[in-house]
């Protein structure tokens, strides 16, 4: 039998499986730069061809359909997990595609580590306090607690597998480049925000600095850890409009009181207004030792 060090080269340097890659996923590829054979899980055959340019060996399975996922098990050493749970009211406070996923890696050699994306979201509303990751979750949405239920099934693999499993809990994305991650349509139509006495505090992370934390993840999170990613910016929702508009030079948004928020805005907009919180991101730079790019939106957006 041939010794390790004869295998080739795309064999000793490891296996990365990346399920949901999309943005945040192909800025992990650029990061990783080759330095890992990376297979990208996609559920639409027409991202193949695009996953593939990117570098990524695509493989085609559906986490709503476990069978489609059995041949993950024992693919990779590392595994990198940014899919979303299911949405609609219908599929309950559960996620099915993390348990399947779950189901899928142990069948064959679990991964050495595992990285899940979670959201910020699972701490609820913490009434404008600074909090780290002690806190006790308290998910005030559907949406939230479908996350809650995936980090539970991701500690559980961890401890049930031998698995390094870690949580990124991720605050709300944004870059320049990337589709949607600035407010600049949102000024442009000028929606409205709430007015200083009821505004609330909102968290960011820039897209690249989030990539590079799930790759410092990967390597250096601990198990059964979980870690806000999450820059040191401490502004609140209507004040980071308000400095993108001054950057932009366009008009500052409209203010309004809630009575007048719940009239204009949606359900799902009116959600991110009812939680407030400041998240500390100690862990995130000793632990992790990521070193911030971008570490405001005001860097961030001004790029």
């Amino acid at each position: 039998m041939n010794p390790l060090g004869a295998l080739p080269a795309r064999f000793r340097r490891g296996r990365l499986l990346v399920v949901g890659c999309g943005d945040v996923g192909l800025r992990v590829l650029r990061q990783l730069g080759g330095r890992m054979q990376v297979l990208a899980l996609t559920s639409s055959a027409s991202r193949v061809p695009a996953l593939r340019a990117a570098g990524a060996v695509p493989l085609v399975g559906d986490l709503d359909v476990p069978a489609s996922l059995r041949r993950l098990g024992g693919l990779a050493t590392r595994v990198l997990h940014l899919a979303p749970p299911p949405s609609g009211e219908a599929a309950g406070a559960r996620d099915g595609r993390t348990l399947a996923l779950a189901h899928a890696l142990r069948r064959r050699s679990p991964p050495g580590a595992l990285v899940y994306g979670s959201t910020t979201g699972v701490y609820g509303d913490c009434g404008g306090l600074r909090i780290d990751e002690t806190r006790r979750v308290q998910p005030g949405t559907l949406r939230a607690q479908r996350r809650v239920d995936a980090e539970r099934v991701v500690r559980h693999l961890g401890r049930s597998a031998g698995t390094r499993a870690s949580i990124l809990r991720i605050p709300g994305i944004y870059a320049p480049d990337r589709e949607g991650g600035t407010p600049r349509a949102r000024l442009l139509q000028a929606t409205p925000v709430l007015r200083a006495e009821d505004d609330v505090y909102t968290n960011h992370v820039h897209a690249d600095d989030l990539a590079r934390a799930c790759v410092a993840a990967l390597f250096r999170g601990r198990p059964q850890r979980a870690v806000n990613a999450n820059d040191d910016t401490d502004l609140k929702m209507g004040d980071y409009m308000d400095l993108a508009a001054d950057l932009y030079g366009l008009p500052r948004p409209p203010r309004i009181d809630r009575d007048e928020a719940q009239r204009q805005m949606s359900a799902q907009r009116l959600s991110f207004m009812n939680e407030s919180r400041r998240l500390d991101n100690t862990r995130l730079k000793r632990e992790l030792r990521v070193r911030l790019r971008y570490p405001t939106v005001r860097q961030g957006l001004d790029t």
